[in-house]
């Protein structure tokens, strides 16, 4: 096969070559190593010197032609690749950005914001205190000696070595409500809202970490019926419903008299239905008139002043006014879930 045959056959592949690769190969079968330009370049040795110089410029021209060919070529595909590349990635500048969804509060903390405006709104000022207590503000300042049976009731977590030292993972935010009384004089009217622990059981209504909302007011002349209308008054601008509500005597160490407080079901208003247990009422906090132990402790005047506390679970009033049948869907943190309150 003479010179002119082959660039004539190789000036066609080049042409025909789709991409880089193929015009790589082609270039390596004629200007490789033992390519077909190469070899003829060899065999110049073979020739007589007669023929040697045209036949070596020749094959020469062929070569160079060749290589300015798949440069050629090279460039061509590159602007080719180019073309499609911007083709597949157009941006149409006229359409609307992508939009980032937006983050949301957590429905308990949308609760806690709620109850606080409420008080806020009554003059209550908000408390918080360590999560990491001592026995003796968990439990003695509110009358609840070592010996007494309602520790029982708070199945207490207490940290490694932190039963000889009287540290504990608090059960209740009462706590706050007695370092507030013991470096502050009345009258004194807060909230304490924050988490507290104890050993329950992860169910539909209990969580071994939950969020609590206790109040306190100190002052001259406090009286049960003061208790009473302000949370009845509370009750009905939470839920924003002229809901029932019941007081049924119970017993707390820290308060006497006592009083469990029920509200009318939200779900079925009185009528009864599962959610309720089919009684129409659910229990939603307790309360009470401070014990005078826990004013005495605390440094109050017992004898001038009196008060009354409460407590309810944040929790628990978000799944009522959420409508929320489990409580562990709040601790879940499943997208689904939450995005229904953004």
């Amino acid at each position: 096969m003479n010179i002119e045959t082959i660039e004539s056959a190789a000036l066609a592949a080049i042409a025909a070559a789709a991409h880089e690769r193929a015009l790589d190969d082609v270039r390596v079968r004629l200007l490789g190593k033992k390519g077909e330009i190469t070899t003829l370049l060899k065999s110049l040795g073979k020739m007589s010197a007669a023929e040697r110089p045209a036949a070596g410029a020749r094959i020469n021209a062929a070569k160079n032609n060749l290589q300015a060919a798949i440069e050629h070529r090279r460039q061509a595909l590159g602007r080719e690749q180019l073309q499609r590349d911007l083709a597949e990635q157009a941006v149409d500048v006229s359409l609307p950005g992508r939009q980032r969804a937006g983050g949301s509060l957590h429905p308990i903390t949308q609760t806690l914001r709620r109850i606080e405006r409420i008080f806020a709104a009554a003059g209550y000022g908000v408390e918080s205190g360590p999560e990491i207590e001592d026995d003796y503000h968990n439990f003695e300042a509110l009358n609840i000696p070592a010996h007494h049976p309602a520790r029982a009731m708070h199945d207490t977590l207490y940290l490694q070595g932190g039963l000889q030292k009287g540290l504990l993972l608090r059960t209740h935010t009462s706590p706050v409500q007695v370092r507030v009384m013991e470096k502050t004089r009345p009258p004194i009217r807060i909230i304490c809202p924050g988490r507290v622990y104890r050993k329950d059981d992860p169910d539909a209504s209990h969580s071994p970490m939950f969020h609590q909302v206790e109040g306190l007011v100190v002052d001259e002349g406090i009286a049960f019926a003061d208790l009473k209308g302000t949370v009845v008054d509370f009750v009905h601008k939470f839920f924003e419903k002229d809901l029932g509500v019941r007081f049924r005597p119970s017993y707390f160490p820290f308060t006497e008299p006592s009083a469990e407080v029920d509200v009318q079901c939200v779900h079925c208003f009185g009528q009864g239905c599962r959610a309720c247990g089919h009684t129409g009422w659910s229990e939603v906090m307790g309360c009470g008139m401070v014990h005078p132990n826990v004013l005495t402790m605390a440094g109050v005047d017992a004898e001038r002043f009196t008060g009354f506390a409460f407590g309810f679970g944040v929790d628990r009033f978000a799944t009522l006014f959420f409508e929320i049948d489990d409580m562990r869907l709040l601790f879940e943190n499943e997208q689904r879930f939450l995005k229904q309150f953004a």
